[in-house]
């Protein structure tokens, strides 16, 4: 038989929450991100429950290829851009979209032949200090690239760096706006945590990511909260039992040793499936629906968990790591870490399984 660790994908979950974020986006037309393999779920995966998105927006050139390959006819933005010159006419070619972010990608993108000229994002630096001109020269540039015969159209873009906390987006906000006065052109501003607590401030294009997928973007409040539903459910089962006496340890390093007698489930996922290894003793785990803590260090294969009061617990009993039940939220943050890092995480070895209606 098949080891039992399955990742469930929930179609009708991402479709949700698609619509969810539509509705906050006051109207904005909404481009679903699915870099990184859709945030793990598979991009091809889940393709289908993104139909109402109006496109889609990614960093992979050579997926942005594969999209066009298999029909896809909406706006495909690349969200850094190109890397290199002869990168463009496969842009073009491909009638993909590009950020340009900065003075050699413009300067690229002035010297190129290209059979299409490109619809193109410029993106201004307000703040996260990563990609992205500086707001001085942001009309100039925006300028340059409105007289060139390689650009089809200009949208100005900015990415906030504290959305999603107290801080907000009102000075990052007063930066753009500032460095786009007088250019009335087209804006692509929030991500999901600006969409939830700023959506009136999105722009014309929105570009929600880690929300599609079921997870937070908050701190301060749940996915349950946001109205999100987990659209990847990582299943498992224990395949075997063991029965500490007070003083035995369990696992590698004996990070975990009992203190009175204690029932210790095995199951059937490890660091090598995506599993953080740094998750401490506590995180929580659900057997037969039922919550209950990780005991003992993370090992390639297997985790172990205290199934001491649950009494009917036994080989083949159902886990879930995360997803319905168990946000993934809830086990990063046990983790120090963050659900988008553990969605993406998922091995290549760990099978998928694919429902239009509820994970199963």
């Amino acid at each position: 038989m098949a080891r039992p660790l399955v990742a469930h994908i929930d179609l009708s979950a991402l479709a949700a929450n698609l619509a969810c974020a539509r509705r906050q986006a006051s109207g904005a037309r909404v481009f679903a991100v699915v870099k990184a393999d859709a945030y793990g779920h598979g991009l091809m995966r889940v393709l289908p429950a993104l139909a109402d998105a109006d496109g889609l927006a990614l960093i992979e050139l050579d997926a942005a290829a594969r999209l066009r390959e298999r029909g896809e006819r909406r706006p495909i933005l690349l969200l850094e851009g190109f890397f290199e010159e002869s990168e463009l006419e496969t842009l073009a070619t491909q009638s993909l979209a590009s950020v340009v972010h900065c003075a050699e990608q413009v300067a690229m993108l002035e010297r190129a032949t290209l059979s299409h000229p490109l619809d193109v994002y410029l993106k201004i630096n307000t703040g996260m200090n990563r990609l992205g001109i500086a707001p001085l020269q942001a009309r100039a540039f925006a300028e340059r690239l409105m007289q060139s015969r390689n650009v089809a159209s200009l949208t100005l873009m900015t990415h906030f760096a504290r959305a999603d906390d107290a801080e907000g987006i009102a000075m990052p906000l007063a930066r753009f706006e500032s460095a786009c006065e007088g250019l009335t052109l087209p804006r692509t501003l929030a991500n999901s945590a600006a969409i939830v607590r700023h959506g009136a401030a999105g722009g014309e294009v929105v570009r929600p990511g880690i929300m599609l997928y079921g997870a937070t973007p908050l701190a301060d409040r749940s996915a349950r909260e946001l109205g999100l539903s987990p659209v990847m459910t990582l299943r498992s089962k224990l395949i075997g039992v063991q029965t500490l006496e007070a003083g035995a340890s369990v696992g590698y390093g004996a990070t975990f040793t009992a203190t009175r007698t204690t029932r210790i489930g095995i199951v059937a996922c490890g660091y090598a499936d995506g599993y953080p290894r740094h998750a401490p003793n506590g995180t929580p785990v659900l057997v037969s629906g039922q919550r209950t803590p990780m005991a003992g260090r993370v090992s390639m294969d297997m985790i172990t968990v205290d199934v001491s009061s649950l009494p009917d617990a036994t080989v083949g009993s159902d886990v879930v790591l995360w997803g319905q039940g168990l946000p993934v939220d809830e086990v990063a943050n046990a983790a120090d870490t963050v659900g988008y890092e553990l969605l993406c995480a998922v091995a290549p070895r760990v099978p998928f399984a694919v429902h239009a209606h509820g994970s199963g």
